[in-house]
């Protein structure tokens, strides 16, 4: 028994040692990165900017912590409910619990397996089947009356080991893939933080947007209410035509047909919010009184950082990696199938019919094997699985290349989209201003019997379209501050 464990352990020390990984070692592909991103703001242009650059940093913004970036507290809180609550989140998260799994069931492979056993059995037989058995003599089984019973013992200790050698490297390489698998997964899970947070924030802009738009038209109802009530005295009076009154008439209930639909919007929005936060459907706490998102962070300058950072930042990028490294060890586990595979078994123990005789070396038993299989013909099936391994590796290299290209794209992009709705963003509060001032200047002319009630109507008509309007400038450029944000690594 001893020499049988003393052999086969160093049979398994030397097919260690010699043993080797056949198949490819990974090496992050050589990319090709710009120097700078596209649309950046130009550093003259910053340096004449008059507002603060984000969190007075040099930090780069995808570097940044999601909490310093929203400064909003009401949505920060809600950026915290929903990485705690959303269901996303959650799946997320199992699915990194499966692959942890996954992992150690897969190392299992690459080492032996050792079960053990115990047995006892007991038998019964009465004298007269015994003495039949044993061919007694007539005479003998006659000569007694007693039936008597006699019993027999047995029991034993088995113990037994099976391993597949790993010379080649077949499992190890399976391990590595399957590590590679579980890594993908959790930069997988990061993904799903970053488009939360950008979800979460781009949501609840769009809800106080349409708060603003709210207040704009019920304070715009207002003001035609009280146009309404004096072109009627005025028509009472003689001084203006019907035409007139159902101008303003016109106006008014333009505005009041506004209202349902953007209290709809709100409900719908409020709606598609709670679901990113894990919630029933319902309301949604705003910051203060003000619900437009002027106060939103407006920085002229915002650190980015280098392009190269994407290949470390980037959730999508880095799993794009994992699956070329998983890709690129299963080559290695289907060039290994072209070896011969080794294993080892063995089996040993004692057995006695007394419980002493299990402590004697004297009743001990071995039984040890060792086999070697080489494939011979297998009508192409392991030379396919081998270039099916390659062909896989070669799409995965391709996607990452191309994940890449995306990330700088979506970089670029969202700089671009930031810098000019920023531009937009003052023009229209250039042209709401003076829509505004038209507006007064119309509506004095008009009390003053100077112009019709028609240059009112259009002023007006002007300044409540500017002012919608603005308020979605407002709410773009937030919104690309987010996905400039996200495009850049940042959120998790």
């Amino acid at each position: 028994m001893n020499r049988f464990a003393r052999t086969l352990s160093s049979v398994a020390i030397i097919a260690s040692i010699a043993g080797c990984k056949v198949g490819p070692n990974y090496k992050r592909p050589v990319v090709a990165t710009p120097a700078s991103y596209r649309g950046a703001l130009a550093p003259d242009i910053a340096a004449n900017a008059t507002t603060t650059p984000l969190g007075a940093t040099s930090t780069p913004l995808g570097a940044q912590k999601w909490m310093t970036v929203f400064t909003d507290p009401v949505l920060q809180g809600l950026i915290t409910e929903a990485l705690k609550n959303n269901y996303d989140v959650k799946i997320a998260a199992d699915r990194v619990l499966e692959e942890q799994a996954q992992v150690g069931v897969t190392k299992a492979a690459e080492y032996p397996t050792l079960s053990a056993g115990a047995s006892y059995t007991a038998l019964g037989l009465p004298s007269s089947l015994l003495n039949s058995l044993n061919n007694s003599s007539s005479s003998n089984s006659s000569s007694s009356n007693k039936n008597t019973q006699t019993n027999f013992f047995s029991g034993g200790l088995t113990a037994s080991v099976a391993w597949n050698l790993d010379f080649w490297g077949y499992y190890r390489r399976q391990t590595e893939a399957a590590r590679a698998s579980l890594r993908a997964t959790e930069w997988a899970q990061q993904t799903t933080y970053s488009s939360l947070v950008e979800n979460v924030a781009t949501s609840y802009y769009q809800l106080r947007t349409l708060d603003a738009e709210l207040d704009i038209t019920k304070s715009t109802l207002a003001a035609r209410k009280q146009s309404l009530d004096l072109t009627q005295k005025l028509e009472q009076g003689g001084s203006d035509s019907m035409a007139e009154v159902r101008q303003a008439e016109e106006l008014y209930y333009t505005a009041e047909a506004q209202i349902p639909d953007l209290e709809r919007q709100i409900e719908q929005q409020e709606n598609n919010l709670s679901l990113l936060l894990g919630r029933a459907p319902g309301a949604i706490a705003r910051s203060g009184a003000e619900h437009s998102v002027a106060d939103a962070a407006h920085p002229s300058e915002v650190p980015v950082g280098l392009p190269s950072d994407l290949l470390e930042r980037r959730p999508d990028v880095r799993r794009a990696e994992e699956l070329l490294i998983q890709a690129n060890a299963n080559i290695g586990v289907a060039r290994a199938q072209f070896f011969p595979q080794l294993s080892l078994s063995g089996t040993g123990g004692v057995g006695s019919s007394q419980l002493k005789g299990l402590v004697d070396s004297g009743n001990a038993y071995y039984y040890a094997a060792g086999s070697l299989a080489q494939p011979i013909f297998d009508a192409g099936k392991i030379r396919s699985n081998y270039h099916l391994a390659e062909a896989k590796h070669k799409e995965l290299l391709d996607t990452y290349q191309q994940t890449i290209a995306g990330a700088l794209r979506d970089v670029s992009n969202a700089l671009v989209a930031y810098n000019k709705s920023r531009d937009y963003r003052e023009q229209q509060e250039k042209q709401t201003a003076a829509s505004a001032d038209a507006v007064r200047l119309a509506r004095m002319r008009y009390n003053s019997g100077y112009t019709s009630y028609l240059e009112v109507l259009t002023t007006d008509t002007n300044l409540y379209n500017s002012q919608l309007t603005l308020e979605g400038a407002r709410q773009q450029e937030a919104v690309s501050l987010v996905q400039l944000y996200n495009a850049l690594g940042g959120g998790w």
